[in-house]
């Protein structure tokens, strides 16, 4: 993280920290509901830098290397990412409708669907993950070490993930269900950690490697599994399950999805096809930096027609969650990078 944006991250925090107190005063569930949006994006990357951290450990490489400080200083501020979701365990009952209600929709989901065990579940992950990010610094360099790690950690991490993505997002909608969501997470964050990582290592001087053929194969993924969930539950023709897609292309949100699908698939898809823009930094550099910040317009996406939120109030309560989370998480990664690189120089020497 260059020295600019060092500077620019704690007033971002606190400008984000203002808008949002200025927000809960105008509409508390708006801004609620954008925090958790906000917590979900943010959180993906360090999330999902830990999973493709993993990867790299039974997949060496040359491009395993160039990402190996932004991918590990990422993965460590996972405790930091687990304390920003403190206000949603708070939020929960204005959240979620089945935090509130007397009548559970099922047996199974009347002990799954209970604060207490939603609170354990959610603070559970973060502590595995963490626990797997501490591993993963651990036993760079060790050949062995990096193997276990790498194989038992993916296993780890895409049960926690899947699960995270199901009660922290679908479970806003407890009559919607979907067999491929917990998936649809995975690739949300998968997506998010690399392209994270690529725009930190794309800043500097240095080869590319082969990260563009791998950012196109992660979207291309993406978008697969998106259109699988959108092709079986149209097909299967269930009132609950339809109204989930008809919400999200509705009061504008259907502009929205049409250009999250041109923007994050058709455009980068073609654009990718020609050598000169997957292996050049400039051209790169800005298709990962929008990969990121479609990463939110995908979780707003997800989130709000859920909550059934709206209206000029996000104008103020979408940047401000924004920034007073990114603001927080990213003075750590801040701190983690310095630390981490340090470190890699020590042992180099």
């Amino acid at each position: 993280m260059t020295t600019a944006l060092r500077r620019i991250w704690p007033l971002s925090a606190l400008a984000g920290v203002a808008g949002s107190i200025a927000g809960l005063f105008i509409d508390p569930h708006a801004l609620l509901a954008s925090y958790l949006a906000a917590a979900v994006a943010w959180s993906a990357i360090p999330i999902g830098a830990l999973a493709v951290l993993l990867t790299t450990y039974l997949v060496r490489g040359e491009w395993t290397e160039g990402l190996h400080a932004p991918l590990t200083a990422a993965a460590l501020t996972l405790p930091v990412a687990g304390l920003l979701f403190v206000p949603v365990l708070i939020a929960m009952p204005w959240l979620y409708p089945w935090a509130s209600e007397t009548e559970p929709h099922g047996a199974f989901q009347a002990v799954y669907l209970t604060p207490w065990f939603f609170s354990i579940r959610t603070i559970a992950y973060f502590v595995v993950w963490t626990v797997l990010a501490l591993w993963a610094r651990e036993a760079w360099g060790d050949l062995p070490r990096m193997m276990r790690a790498g194989s038992v950690g993916l296993i780890v991490y895409a049960l926690t993930a899947s699960f995270a993505g199901i009660d922290w997002i679908e479970s806003l909608s407890p009559g919607f269900h979907s067999s491929i969501y917990g998936l649809l997470f995975l690739t949300f964050q998968l997506v998010a950690g690399f392209a994270f990582a690529v725009v930190v290592a794309l800043q500097r001087r240095g080869p590319t490697f082969r990260y563009g053929d791998i950012l196109l194969a992660l979207l291309m993924l993406w978008a697969y599994i998106h259109a699988m969930q959108y092709i079986v539950i149209w097909s299967g023709d269930i009132p609950d399950e339809a109204i989930w897609y008809l919400r999200r292309s509705s009061d504008g949100w259907g502009v929205v999805l049409t250009l999250l699908v041109m923007l994050q698939f058709v455009i980068p898809f073609f654009a990718m096809l020609s050598q000169r823009v997957r292996y050049e930094r400039g051209p790169l550099l800005v298709i990962a930096a929008a990969t990121l910040v479609l990463r939110f317009v995908e979780a707003f996406w997800l989130v709000l027609p859920s909550v059934s939120v709206a209206g000029p109030v996000l104008l103020l309560a979408v940047p401000a969650t924004v920034l007073a989370v990114g603001g927080v998480l990213m003075l750590a990664f801040g701190e983690m990078q310095r630390r981490v690189e340090a470190a890699m120089a020590q042992k180099a020497r």
